[in-house]
């Protein structure tokens, strides 16, 4: 028996490669893989080619601790279900629907340890996003809204619709959003914020926050995003940056507002939290709650696309030639 795999190739190649299922050790599952998520922002960076070189994917997910370099595997956001377990793994497993951290992939084989199973009131097609719904939690457990603040969030991607959504529970005073792609504005504003504008229309925001905003998230994947947010932010203002930009660079503006204005600028990425709620705040508290914002929220309208696996160089094509037209795009493997 043999898995399909996608490989990341080369910059803008990517290919389903069949490769030997590793084979069962009595500790071990067998999963069969049902869908898989893009995640937009970070296979983007690998399909284009703009990764640093020689440094791991993710040290924190056993699957992605290798380097990045062509050709290479990738990945995170994937459930399937369990159709063979090893004589050691509990009965517990049989035929269940699980989410996994893994590359994109029809079958794989692991420990349960490696996966975490779907709760029985969460849809499944839903769950390709619980590690896209646990980001925003720990973005806006970062950026500790307060009551009545002005809030902006930089990029209306998946991550930051989620952050979007996760803010309008605050009672803040203003909630504000910018992305270039009409389709995630209106987005946007059917999950909560007040107004959502394109990066070319700043000034309407500055008109609406003539002091600065209190709290900005930077979440494009631009950087040159980062200036505008902390132009945007005001005095002993916070600038929480989730963005990844990989290489790409840019100056950053330090020699005036920013200088005499006290901001801070925190970076947040969701491997680790805090060290000031860690303590309190171990992976099965934040996956119990990232569960059940899941099934609070209205993630569902994110999803776009459905495409068949075999077809995914067709679904990275679309998100970089026409990133106008999708939020998030799905890959299908086999009937559930």
């Amino acid at each position: 028996m043999k898995a399909e795999c996608l490989y990341f190739n080369a910059p803008y190649q990517v290919s389903i490669k069949s490769e030997p299922i590793e084979a069962l050790n009595e500790d071990q599952v067998l999963i069969e893989t049902y869908q898989s998520a893009i995640s937009a922002g970070t296979e983007l960076l690998l399909y284009r080619g703009d990764f640093p070189k020689d440094i791991p994917v993710d040290q924190h997910i056993r699957p992605l601790n290798v380097n990045f370099r062509y050709p290479l595997k990738y990945g995170y956001c994937l459930i399937g279900k369990v159709v063979d377990r090893g004589r050691q793994v509990d009965p517990y497993w049989n035929n269940r629907y699980v989410f996994a951290f893994h590359p994109h992939a029809t079958h794989f084989t692991c420990t349960p340890d490696d996966l975490i199973p779907i709760p029985n009131s969460v849809p499944t097609k839903l769950s390709v996003l619980f590690p896209s719904m646990e980001t925003a939690l720990a973005l806006v457990m970062d950026g500790a809204p307060m009551v009545g603040e002005c809030v902006v969030v930089f990029g209306q991607g998946v991550i930051g619709l989620l952050t979007c959504e996760l803010l309008a529970r605050f009672p803040l005073q203003t909630l504000l959003t910018i992305d270039r792609y009409k389709l995630r504005r209106e987005t946007s504003c059917a999950l909560g914020a007040q107004a959502s504008f394109d990066p070319e229309d700043l000034n309407s925001i500055n008109e609406m926050s003539p002091k600065g905003t209190d709290l900005s998230f930077e979440l494009s994947g631009s950087p040159e995003a980062l200036n505008q947010a902390i132009n945007m932010t005001g005095y002993s203002g916070r600038v929480i940056i989730g963005s990844w930009y990989g290489t790409k660079r840019t100056e950053l503006e330090l020699g005036g507002h920013f200088h005499r204005s006290h901001i801070r600028l925190i970076s947040s990425q969701v491997s680790t939290i805090s060290p000031g709620i860690r303590g309190r705040w171990d992976k099965q508290r934040r996956y119990a709650l990232a569960w059940d914002m899941l099934m609070d929220s209205q993630a569902s309208r994110l999803i776009t696309q459905y495409f068949p696996f075999h077809k995914a160089e067709d679904a990275y094509q679309m998100l970089d030639q026409h990133p106008e037209s999708a939020i998030q795009i799905v890959f299908s493997y086999f009937a559930s």
